[in-house]
Order: structure tokens, then C-alpha cells, then sequence
């Protein structure tokens, strides 16, 4: 096996041409926040109305949605940290790319359903047919709690985005500042634009952002794994052997068990929890997708039902595509930049892909050649991660406005300016607790606090949309246990869980959890809490719905009808 193009001696040393590298990418990036940040305020002007602020007039076609979908559903934790995770890890960091593309044949036969029957929040589907303020108080929290665990991950990756950007992963300054004065100054100013995009523009801005953001994310992606590919003479095995070779595990690192599921040798009890870990993931990152109130909040953008599901399905094809290409981007970091070197920038592997395109950009046109990719990437992976930041500041900040103040404080009586205000400085807030929690959460890998937020979604909002469509029983009452349940067992297992205390390195004895190594109050010994938490949602909502005489017969036959024929949609 043999590369095409010979690798210099220099290759295993970041950075060609660095100071060129760093000027490409800042002013791209720069070219990226001009260009949306003028969108949001044309845009801007033409929102007056809530349906404007929340489902962005509902004046978007179904390619357009499947685009924005493409946009919302591929964030930072795909583009960054999946391909990392493939660097790192090879065969198991792609489960992550497999879980979330499986997870979209859920959502495709309950895009039409939930799209007749919601208005703006998630809320407002299981608010049809039961008692207002208690179920809308309830959806609230879990929204804005699945938020801002989702939020986490995007800040993280821009973050480990703008080290490498700058050039101050190699011990330098930029502006003075060091690497984690870097880290920091990132994540505050990728807060604020977020804000912006959302207090000014609402769901239109988010929409053309996400639009921008997919198309160029496809293009960008499909031109590195080009070049990738061409590199070893679009011969895939050849890839994949040199990823091996480099990644000193051999034939191993192609193989299932290097970072999920794996046994240990001499521990039957860990080879189980492994094996039940990986089923967890798997299981969180399915079942969390059509639960996510970012992309819930998408299918409301569309005229009707039918556009709904037709938008689904353009998502589907699109986020297919693009997982294929994050193998060939992740064993393509593994055999031309190697899991050291990814790992020495960033321990979660975030910058294998921005590591990789200066390398195939050096190797193909010289240090221009590494200084012009370096830069598209890394304006790629900024749009990915605004896009998907403002989307998720959009979606918690809607629920605050449209069902805490207008329907519980306000009795469903608000007035549409109180309401969008409301709305608006939800983001400013929702955004300041976002940017404190990640400069604390800033090691972790991107992909891993995805999971995470979609395991909680899974546990805390599936039960609730399922048992809403599909069950004629269902109350308030069980809204109520199911959100709470599904929620405060998520937060209590992730609070147990060697996420956050008693995990360490096997071989250097390195503090890998959240809390200071003298922390240990691990209990729980899954580090997704899913296999567990999810099942105790709907166990939940069941009990809680049983346990009260409430009854919402005829609302559910109007319900059904609704969302099957989306009468009464409008």
C-alpha cells in the first residue's frame, strides 16, 4: 500500500506556512459573520408577528426545510467531533454517524403528524388535548434543558476550533492571549452572535443560516474527502490499512471495541457494562432525534403536513450523504495526521478535521494549498457551529416566551409584543448560561455531550409525543411524570455516571470526568444514561396518566384527525 503523493519529511509537524494559514482563515470566518450577520438584519425588518419570530412565516418550501433540517441536524458534534472520534477510535467512532442517520426513519413518520398538530413549541402538541399551564410549565423545562446540553457541545467546538485557528495550540499567543484565554474569548464571542442572530432575526435568520451553513458543509466535506480519496488513489482499502498502520492498534482499530463495547481481558463485569454502554448510545442517539426540540420546531416552517414530510425526506438523502464522507474525513485524519498528533491538539479529536485539511492542502498545493483549506474548513466548521447554536437558542428561548409567559403567566392572553420581547431576552439569557457552561466543559469531545442531550431528549420529550399521537388515555397528568421522570432520571444517572467523577486514564492514571479528581460520587457505572433513563420515561408517563381520572376522549378523536389530515392545522 503506497500514497500517491509522497509525504515530505516534515509531515507529523503542525502548521505550514503558519502565519498565511491564520490570516486565510480569520478572514473567511470574518467573510461568513459579515454575510449572515447581514441576512439577519435584512430579515430582521420583516419580522413583526410571532408566527414571523417562531415558524418564520411559515413561508418555507420543502427543499428549502430539507436544507435548514440538513443544517439544524449537522452540527459541530458531525463535523467535528464524529470525524475525530473516527481519528481516534476508527470503527466505533463511526457508530455515532450510524445512530444518528437510523434515528431519521423516526422521524420521517411523524414529521406530517407533528407538523398538523403543533403551532410553535413542542408543548403545543400534548397542550391540544390536555390542561394548559401544568404541560406547558413541564415541556419548558425538559426544551431548555435539552438545549443547553446541546448548546454545550457547539461552544466546546469552537473552542478547540479557534486554537488551531489562531496558532496558539502550539504554546504561542494570539493578542496576547494563551491557549485557554483563546478557548475562552471563542466561546463568548460565538455566544453573542448566537444572540444576535436570534434577537434580531428569529426563525428566518436561523433558517437562511442553516441553509448557508448545509450548503456549505456538503461542499466543503465533499471536497476533502476528494482530495482525501485521491490521495490514495480513490483505492479505500489503501485508506483504511494506512489508518491502521498509523493508529498503532492495527487491525484492531478497524474492528468493533476499541471505544465502546470492547472486552477487558480478566473483567467480565466491565466487558458488560461496556457492551450495555454501547447499547445505551445507540439506543439515546435513535430514539433522541425526533425528540429534539431544535428540529421539532423545523417542520413548523412549512405550509403544511405534506411539505413537512417532504422536507424529512430531502433531509434524510442529504444527512446520508454526509455521513458517508465522515469516514473517509475520520480515517483519512488517522493515516495522514495521525491519533498522537490529533490527540496532543485536542484530546477529544475536535480538530482532526481542520488538522487534516492543512495537511492534504500542504501535500496537494504546498503551504498555500494548507493555508486556503485550512481556512474553508475552519469556516465551515464555524457556520456549523452558529447555525446549529442559533437554532437551539431559538428553540429553548420559543418555549420560554410561548408557553411559560404566554400561557402560564399570562393564561394564554399575552400580547404579541410582550411576548416576542420576552422572547428575545430569553435568548440573551439562555445564550450568558450557555457560555458559562462551556468554558468548564471545554475537554470533552463534541460528539459525546451530543449524546448525551439526545439521551435525555429521548427520556424526557419522546414519551410525551408518542403517548400525545397515539394514545387515547393520555393526560396531563402523565405529561407531567413522563417529562419530570424521563428528566430527572437523566440528570440524576449523568450526575452518578463516570461523566462526571472517578473516571481515569488505565494507563497514565489522567482525571477524564468533569469534577476534580477528588471528586467520586460515581454510582452509576454507564456513562449514557438511555438503557435506563428512557424506560423509566415511558414507565413514567404510564403510571401518571393511570393514576388520574382525567379524561381528554373527545380532544384526542380531534387530535387524531388533525394531525392525519391536518384540518384545522392553520
Amino acid at each position: 500500500m503506497t500514497l500517491l503523493v509522497e509525504l515530505p519529511p516534515d509531515v507529523g509537524t503542525v502548521g505550514h506556512d503558519v502565519g498565511a494559514s491564520h490570516v486565510w482563515a480569520i478572514a473567511l470566518c470574518a467573510l461568513f459573520v459579515g454575510v449572515t450577520l447581514a441576512v439577519t438584519f435584512r430579515v430582521g425588518g420583516t419580522t413583526k408577528r410571532a408566527v414571523d419570530f417562531y415558524a418564520a412565516g411559515r413561508g418555507f418550501g420543502s427543499t428549502q426545510n430539507g436544507l435548514a433540517l440538513t443544517g439544524a441536524y449537522l452540527s459541530a458534534a458531525s463535523f467535528l467531533g464524529i470525524a475525530g472520534m473516527i481519528a481516534l477510535w476508527g470503527y466505533d467512532g463511526f457508530r455515532y454517524s450510524i445512530g444518528f442517520l437510523v434515528a431519521w426513519m423516526l422521524v420521517l413518520p411523524l414529521a406530517q403528524l407533528m407538523r398538523n398538530t403543533g403551532r410553535f413549541t413542542m408543548a403545543d402538541i400534548p397542550a391540544f388535548r390536555a390542561r394548559q399551564t401544568r404541560v406547558r410549565l413541564a415541556c419548558t423545562a425538559s426544551t431548555v434543558t435539552v438545549s443547553v446540553l446541546y448548546l454545550l457541545a457547539q461552544m466546546v467546538g469552537v473552542g478547540a476550533l479557534v486554537t488551531l485557528l489562531v496558532g496558539v495550540h502550539q504554546g504561542g499567543t494570539f493578542l496576547g492571549m494563551a491557549a485557554p484565554q483563546a478557548e475562552t474569548a471563542a466561546i463568548v464571542l460565538v455566544g453573542v452572535l448566537m444572540i444576535v442572530y436570534v434577537m434580531y432575526g428569529g426563525m428566518k435568520a436561523a433558517t437562511w443560516l442553516q441553509i448557508i451553513k448545509a450548503v456549505l458543509l456538503l461542499a466543503g466535506s465533499a471536497l476533502m474527502a476528494f482530495l482525501v480519496l485521491g490521495l490514495f488513489g480513490f483505492n479505500v482499502g489503501d485508506l483504511l490499512a494506512s489508518a491502521a498502520d498509523a493508529s498503532g492498534k492495527g487491525q484492531a482499530f478497524l474492528e468493533p471495541g476499541a471505544r465502546f463495547g470492547g472486552d477487558v481481558a480478566g473483567d467480565p463485569a466491565q466487558s458488560l457494562i461496556n457492551r450495555l454502554d454501547l447499547i445505551s448510545l445507540v439506543l439515546g442517539l435513535v430514539l433522541g432525534t425526533v425528540a429534539l426540540p431544535h428540529i421539532l420546531v423545523r417542520f413548523y416552517t412549512v405550509p403544511d403536513g405534506r411539505a413537512a414530510r417532504a422536507s424529512a425526506n430531502r433531509a434524510i438523502m442529504l444527512i446520508g450523504v454526509f455521513y458517508l464522507m465522515t469516514l473517509v474525513l475520520g480515517f483519512g485524519a488517522a493515516a495522514l495526521v495521525g491519533p498522537e498528533r490529533i490527540a496532543a491538539q485536542d484530546p477529544g479529536g475536535n480538530t482532526a478535521v481542520p488538522q487534516l485539511a492543512e495537511e492534504i492542502g500542504s501535500l496537494v498545493a504546498g503551504p498555500v494549498g494548507g493555508a486556503v483549506l485550512l481556512a474553508l474548513v475552519s469556516a465551515v466548521a464555524l457556520a456549523a457551529i452558529l447555525a446549529v447554536a442559533a437554532s437551539l437558542t431559538l428553540a429553548s428561548s420559543s418555549s420560554i416566551a410561548h408557553d411559560l409567559f404566554g400561557h402560564v403567566l399570562m393564561w394564554g392572553r399575552p400580547k404579541e409584543s410582550q411576548e416576542l420581547a420576552v422572547a428575545r431576552l430569553s435568548a440573551a439569557a439562555i445564550g450568558a448560561v450557555a457560555i458559562v457552561l462551556a468554558i468548564q466543559a471545554r475537554d470533552l469531545n463534541v460528539a459525546f455531550l451530543v449524546g448525551l442531550a439526545f439521551s435525555v431528549a429521548a427520556a424526557a420529550n419522546l414519551p410525551v409525543i408518542v403517548f400525545s399521537l397515539f394514545w387515547r388515555r393520555f393526560n396531563a397528568s402523565g405529561v407531567e411524570w413522563g417529562v419530570y421522570g424521563g428528566l430527572g432520571a437523566s440528570l440524576l444517572l449523568m450526575l452518578f455516571s463516570p461523566v462526571m467523577s472517578g473516571k481515569v486514564h488505565p494507563e497514565t492514571g489522567e482525571n477524564l470526568s468533569l469534577l476534580p479528581e477528588w471528586v467520586d460520587i460515581q454510582l452509576f457505572p454507564l456513562e449514557h444514561p438511555g438503557l435506563v433513563a428512557i424506560p423509566i420515561g415511558f414507565l413514567c408517563a404510564v403510571i401518571g396518566t393511570l393514576r388520574s381520572d382525567e379524561r381528554s376522549t373527545d380532544r384526542y378523536r380531534e387530535l387524531r384527525v388533525r394531525s392525519l389530515t391536518g384540518t384545522g392545522a392553520a
